[in-house]
């Protein structure tokens, strides 16, 4: 189970290191070497975003990896394909992270049975309510996979109880309101904030929105078990290059 990866984990290290990459952006193949390389950096777990055409949660610079694989035509079935690869080349958990209409289309059932066949451990749903998620927990549950739902700033203690009797791996807990890759100030309200998210639930507290350096991962060490890492990620990718990419997940930590 995911909960159990974290928290063997979690006895290793203060803080987990969870990233974010668009499947198909720049290619398949960069995608392999871009997970190879934050691997072989110690990266715990991965998400693997399917491209959507809406994805609103994302910001410019996620938005544009996902228009530019679609616009290569990059389709669902290519990204479990891949997904299920480096699920089984590499030896931390995957996840997929996409948007409801996706899972919908394929079908539910069909959807989670093809993330068994593909190895993949959970997946990050983010515009699918728990008032709408019974089936998709059920089925998610029925495969011992781990649905993952989402705290916000805005979100009232009594709320976040609700959803954490949804959520199963860990919550995702996004630092700020708004959209990836904006500024995200590391204060005393997010701190509150986390106290907040950490009294609503038992389940690991995963942070995203705004991780970008050094002094945010120290910030988040002994308020969160993972700090996510998007956007910084990818924009030094395309300004750097691959290889920054693991020098910078080397030196974040």
């Amino acid at each position: 189970m995911l909960e159990s990866y974290i928290r063997a984990k979690r006895e290793e290290k203060e803080i987990l290191l969870m990233t974010h990459i668009v499947l198909g952006y720049p290619s398949f193949e960069d995608c392999f070497q871009i997970i190879e390389t934050m691997v072989d950096a110690g990266v715990d777990l991965m998400e693997l975003q399917i491209p959507f055409s809406e994805p609103i949660a994302d910001g410019p610079v996620i938005l544009k990896a996902n228009s530019k694989a679609l616009e290569r035509g990059v389709t669902v079935s290519e990204c479990l394909d891949f997904a299920g690869k480096v699920a089984r080349s590499f030896d931390i958990p995957f996840l997929i992270m996409s948007y409801y209409n996706i899972l919908f289309k394929r079908g539910m059932e069909q959807f989670v049975s093809l993330m068994v066949d593909k190895y993949l451990r959970g997946a990050i749903v983010p515009d699918l309510p728990p008032e709408e998620a019974d089936e998709y927990v059920g089925a998610m549950a029925s495969k011992g996979l781990a649905p993952v739902f989402i705290f916000s700033p805005g979100t009232p203690v009594k709320r976040m109880d609700y959803i954490a009797s949804f959520a199963r791996g860990f919550i995702y807990c996004v630092a700020r309101k708004g959209i990836t890759g904006a500024i995200t100030d590391f204060s005393d309200e997010l701190d509150q904030y986390l106290a907040r998210c950490r009294s609503a639930t038992s389940l690991p507290l995963a942070v995203g929105f705004g991780v970008k350096e050094k002094a945010d991962i120290k910030f988040l060490k002994g308020k969160a078990d993972i700090a996510v890492i998007g956007t910084q990620s990818i924009r030094i990718m395309k300004e750097r290059g691959i290889s920054a990419v693991g020098e910078f997940i080397k030196g974040i930590r």
